[in-house]
């Protein structure tokens, strides 16, 4: 089942869907683990205070990367390269999208491990 969240980013309403196809279709556009990249931006950015976190420009291109792919799989409209995607934004915080696109997929994950264990009893 998959989830959808709609995140004001800059004052543009952005659609964001998480579902079990998101890591595979991170994993041949990107060529990287979506879950490995994951732990690795939760632990840069701490708890979501500037100062304190950890934040390369390697993790910046996963989060765009991640936040692209998980806008297309939510709007089929969403242009064809995170670069295209990011032009309709000004500058934003990554420390407001992040953990709200966590949270999502979180719940995603969360959602189909429940539905497994219902399924088998």
């Amino acid at each position: 089942m998959a989830l959808t969240k709609t995140i004001n980013i800059d004052g543009v309403d952005a659609k964001f869907r998480a579902s079990a196809a998101v890591p595979r279709i991170y994993r041949i556009k990107f060529g990287r683990d979506i879950y490995k990249d994951l732990r690795q931006l939760e632990k840069a950015v701490g708890e979501g205070n500037e100062e304190d976190s950890d934040l390369d420009m390697f993790s910046l291109e996963m989060f765009e990367d991640l936040a692209w792919v998980m806008a297309k799989h939510a709007d089929p409209t969403v242009p064809d390269s995170p670069d295209e995607w990011l032009e309709q934004f000004n500058t934003f915080s990554i420390y407001q999208v992040l953990p709200q696109l966590i949270e999502l997929w979180g719940l995603n994950v969360q959602t189909d491990v429940e539905s497994k264990k219902t399924s088998q009893n």
